[in-house]
């Protein structure tokens, strides 16, 4: 089989491709549940703290309960769960109650099978496209529940963070040690920002788990690429403010979440990072 796939590229493409369109379907329960979870845990913990006993809940994890709609609560069948196509067929509505299923569960599943296949494409049959999956779905996961919730759990950053070393032990995306410096100097740089902020302005410009998704950014690309990380960030995310405030009337208070910015630099410089860096240094 690896032959096969070795000697097929469009064929590991494809197949890449699928395993994308089904992690990204787990991805949507990752982004919808985990932070219920962690708002369950919070709650369990100032109840211990105030001295309250904690009601008794019924499990709620990423596997049980089942998926069900949030109105009718009808249990979601297998192939009424297909990757895009169910929501194709269902005209993305429930199939008991006619309520509307967000366009963003399709959504997801397509990036994460487009980013899977354009892994695969781009390093063929190698560890580095393993890695980069695992890479690219956290990062997923993380820009969403970010927009969502405007967090970025540390269940899902600091895991990132590790891998991205231990991925480099061998230097396989980039050396060791520019690795190590990366996580510190992510974390460092946007830690001094945001204390430089808060001192000139009184208010905090972001949050810490910014600080975490670039310190794991540094750990996966080294520290040579955390500059163009952030500028691709800073930018993409200021058009982006600019256009919903022209064009939705976003009030210039209110917080945009800088977490889905930082993960489109970190795919690009996943992606691109050597021509990033050969252009950044003339």
């Amino acid at each position: 089989m690896i032959e096969l796939l070795a000697n097929n590229p469009d064929l590991f493409v494809g197949i890449a491709a699928l395993l994308g369109l089904i992690a990204g379907s787990f991805l949507n329960v990752v982004i919808h549940r985990l932070p219920i979870m962690i708002e369950r845990e919070w709650q369990e913990q100032c109840d211990w703290l105030e001295g309250r006993t904690p009601g008794v809940q019924p499990a709620y994890n990423l596997v049980v309960p089942r998926s069900a709609c949030p109105e009718c609560g009808h249990v979601i069948r297998w192939y009424e769960n297909v990757p895009i196509v169910s929501w194709l067929l269902l005209r993305g509505r429930c199939a008991s109650c006619r309520t509307r299923i967000s366009l963003r569960y399709p959504l997801v599943e397509a990036m994460t099978g487009m980013a899977f296949a354009g892994a695969a494409w781009h390093w063929g049959l190698d560890l580095h496209t393993i890695a980069a999956w695992c890479m690219l779905a956290m990062l997923i996961a993380l820009a969403f529940i970010d927009l969502d919730t405007q967090l970025l759990p540390d269940n899902l950053t600091l895991p990132l963070a590790w891998m991205g070393l231990l991925v480099n032990l061998d230097g396989l995306i980039t050396p060791l040690d520019q690795a190590v410096i990366g996580a510190v100097a992510g974390y460092l740089s946007l830690w001094l920002v945001y204390q430089l902020f808060k001192q000139i302005t009184g208010k905090e410009g972001m949050g810490f788990g910014d600080f975490k998704l670039l310190a794991a950014l540094g750990a996966w690309l080294g520290w040579k690429l955390l500059l163009p990380v952030v500028m691709i960030a800073s930018v993409s995310g200021a058009l982006a403010g600019l256009t919903l405030m022209i064009l939705a009337g976003h009030a210039r208070a209110k917080p945009i979440p800088f977490g889905p910015w930082l993960t489109l630099g970190g795919l690009v410089g996943l992606f691109w990072g050597r021509e990033l860096l050969n252009y950044w240094l003339g």
